[in-house]
């Protein structure tokens, strides 16, 4: 009877295994160490900016999950500041390997790249784009002209403008 289990064991196993198995197709986040990579707000794909209203500062930019976007001040000609690794915990950088694209009232000709401590974080009008840690829902806006991690951070419009 063992025998006969075993025999029956062996087809199963190796349906499982195949389909846990890889793929020949290549990843695209094989190169991404996780445990040296911060939070962020993209799964290390092309990232979607939006616009949504948020209580008292108006209509701003969000990330795919509505989670508002901020600017760092000292954050100049596309030159990410926010590089170390507590202040990339407070203010995880919203990255993509991917061209990001946008939707609602996001002007795409003002969307790029600029390199990051981890890879590629997504500009606005220059800006490089973040959320804050201490933003736990969509719509909400605690970072909001927070003076944190060696500068002041405030949501950005779709206009491209900081709003302080």
């Amino acid at each position: 009877m063992p025998r006969a289990l075993l025999a029956l064991a062996v087809p199963v196993i190796a349906v499982i295994a195949a389909g846990c198995g890889g793929s020949s197709s290549p990843s695209t986040t094989a190169n991404t160490p996780a445990s040296t990579t911060p939070a962020t707000t993209s799964a290390a794909s092309a990232a979607s900016v939006s616009t949504a209203n948020v209580t008292g500062v108006g209509t701003v930019l969000v990330d795919a999950a509505g989670r508002t976007l901020y600017t760092f001040a000292p954050d100049m000609a596309k030159k990410v500041t926010c590089t170390s690794s507590a202040c990339q915990s407070t203010w995880p950088s919203l990255a993509a390997t991917g061209a990001p694209t946008g939707s609602g009232a996001v002007k795409a000709s003002l969307l790029g790249t600029a390199a990051g401590p981890n890879g590629k974080v997504v500009t606005y009008d220059g800006w490089p784009l973040y959320t804050f840690a201490g933003d736990s829902s969509a719509g909400t806006d605690n970072g909001q002209a927070q003076d944190l991690n060696g500068g002041d951070w405030y949501v950005i419009a779709s206009s491209g403008t900081p709003v302080k």
